[in-house]
């Protein structure tokens, strides 16, 4: 549970406005070292004081939209909240070398949105809606 002095001491480091924004949209005052921003325009921050932070939330991202989902986080960044790798992209050298010219730019999952992927489909349908053929009626002289 948070404790009411952390959130005092967060609320005098990064200020009413920031502290307020966390509240509303990650329900925690935290304040910590910024350590890169990506390409979304998303921060990443990391506190490595053990006495404010419980162990495994010490590091956190800040989403630039207000409708955020985990696919908002590229894979570089994402390997580095999870504690796949140690050090941020911006400090490892080997992710900064890692960019090869061939490789497409990261897009965000796109499902249940305008812009979702859906296929062309170019064969012929094997079913087919029932569409009753009727004949033309002749003139039948057998009543009158």
């Amino acid at each position: 549970m948070v404790s009411l002095t952390r959130t005092v001491r967060n609320f005098w480091r990064v200020g009413f406005r920031e502290w307020w924004r966390q509240l509303q949209y990650i329900g925690d005052a935290k304040s910590g070292r910024l350590v890169g921003t990506d390409y979304f325009g998303n921060r990443y921050y990391e506190n490595l004081n053990a006495e404010e932070e419980i162990p495994g939330r010490h590091r956190w991202v800040d989403f630039a939209q207000h409708e955020y989902n985990a696919t908002q986080i590229p894979p570089e960044w994402h390997s580095w909240i999870s504690h796949i790798r140690k050090d941020p992209p911006t400090e490892d050298g080997v992710m900064a070398k890692m960019t090869p010219p061939w490789k497409a730019p990261y897009y965000e999952n796109l499902t249940g949105t305008r812009g979702a992927y859906r296929p062309y489909n170019t064969v012929a349908r094997k079913i087919h809606a029932w569409r009753p053929v009727t004949a033309p009626r002749e003139n039948s002289a057998h009543g009158s």
